[in-house]
């Protein structure tokens, strides 16, 4: 119980790495917080430090999510429930970092370095959806967060696990509230459209 409770505290601190605003700074950029649409993601990242940071951003925040849970399913062999638990203690990490005031991202890459490790079929599907939203609307938040309201019934499909459904739940719920502001750009033909 007591191992369980440190990997939870673990998971949380690792998710709480804000990799955007580190890299920013290593490279001498402005502070991401202050720049574009003030977003710690990859997304933002992209836009002010370019392609490279942007990149660099996306694999860093996944791997926040993708080392704890294997940690949990590989070395300490926890169960279903303790791994969703860990999963979503590194994912709320990303969302509210206790380094940065607990002002943090929006979830995505840190979700999808969690589905990574816990079903890869479900993230396969998660990305179509992204690409076809992103394809024929330009939009990078609408295209996420559709991909975030696929994911719990993906995994409910694909695993048939009642334990990382409701963590997927949690996480797609997270996601979306985390993109109001998008939400009421796009209701308004305000948001930014990406351009590749």
């Amino acid at each position: 119980m007591i191992s369980f409770l440190i990997m939870l505290i673990a998971a949380y601190l690792i998710g709480a790495i804000p990799t955007g605003v580190v890299l920013t700074r290593l490279f001498g950029t402005a502070d991401i917080r202050k720049a574009g649409s003030g977003n710690i993601g990859a997304t933002n990242v992209y836009r002010v430090a370019g392609k490279k940071l942007g990149i660099l951003t996306l694999i860093g925040d996944a791997l926040k999510g993708a080392l704890p849970v294997l940690i949990a399913m590989k070395l300490m062999a926890l169960g279903d429930a303790q791994v969703g638990a860990v999963a979503a203690a590194a994912f709320i990490g990303h969302c509210y970092p206790v380094y940065l005031g607990f002002k943090g991202g929006k979830g995505v890459a840190t979700a999808l370095g969690i589905y990574l490790v816990l079903s890869p079929l479900a993230v396969l599907g998660a990305f179509a959806v992204f690409a076809l939203v992103l394809w024929k609307w330009r939009y990078v938040s609408l295209s996420s967060i559709s991909a975030a309201a696929a994911i719990p019934l993906l995994v409910y499909f694909i695993e048939g696990n009642l334990e990382l459904v409701v963590t997927s739940l949690f996480i797609g719920l997270v996601v979306i509230l985390r993109h109001h502001q998008n939400i009421q750009r796009l209701l308004s033909g305000s948001e930014n459209q990406f351009k590749a």
